[in-house]
Formats: C-alpha cells, structure tokens, sequence
C-alpha cells in the first residue's frame, strides 16, 4: 500500500521547537520532490516549503523563512520539517504531500497527499 504518514506534532510552548517526519511506505521517495503545507482553522491550505528529489529547497514561504527547515533522508525515505521559534500562529494541521512544484508563485501539488498531524502552539 502506498501512502505517506506524519509524525512528530504535538502541543509545543511558544519559542519552542518540534521535528515533523513525513515518512513513506509502498514506495520510494527518493525519487519525489516533497513538500509541506498545512491549514490552520478557518484558513486556507498554505504551501511551507519544497525539497527535490535532489535535495534542493525550491520553495520557502515568507511566514516560516528563518525558523522552519525542510531536509531528507532518503536512506530513511523520509523527509522532515525542524520548526524552531513556534509561535501561535503556527498552530494547524500539517500535512506532507508528494510532487510539489511551484505554479505563479504559490506550492501546488500534483502527488499524493498525507493524513495530516496536528501541531499546537500555546502557553
């Protein structure tokens, strides 16, 4: 079975950190461009940022430039996202997604989507 699944959220105080793992089954990611995204209630799904298959970031969004990170292991065949300096408005469902690409300046994606991990940030 093919699928992708996040791991590592959780409720975090603000100025903390969190690792998310986005790990696959069924297929080689190495092979994927790889991206994270997430959606906060009310709000839209916002594209974070796209790693290539050669390990390349091609996409870091403004709200997140400084303080979240995305890397890969593909030996692990998975990829992660360090977010250090949380604050609340962080706070959203993550999801990790396969085929990004970047169309007018926004992350789309054209690949398979995870089930999504809830990361809270609050006092």
């Amino acid at each position: 079975q093919v699928k992708l699944v996040e791991s590592g959220g959780g409720l975090v105080h603000p100025g903390g950190s969190l690792r998310l793992s986005c790990a696959a089954s069924g297929f080689t990611l190495a092979y994927y461009d790889v991206g994270w995204f997430r959606q906060a209630p009310g709000k839209e799904r916002e594209g974070l940022s796209c790693i290539s298959s050669s390990g390349s970031i091609t996409y870091s969004a403004d709200s997140v430039k400084g303080r979240f990170t995305i890397s890969r292991d593909d030996a692990a065949n998975t990829v992660y996202l360090q977010m250090n300096s949380l604050k609340p408005e962080d706070t959203a469902i993550y999801y990790c997604a396969t085929d990004c690409e970047v169309v007018g300046g926004i992350l789309k994606v054209v690949g398979s989507w995870g089930q999504g991990i809830q990361v809270t940030v609050s006092s």
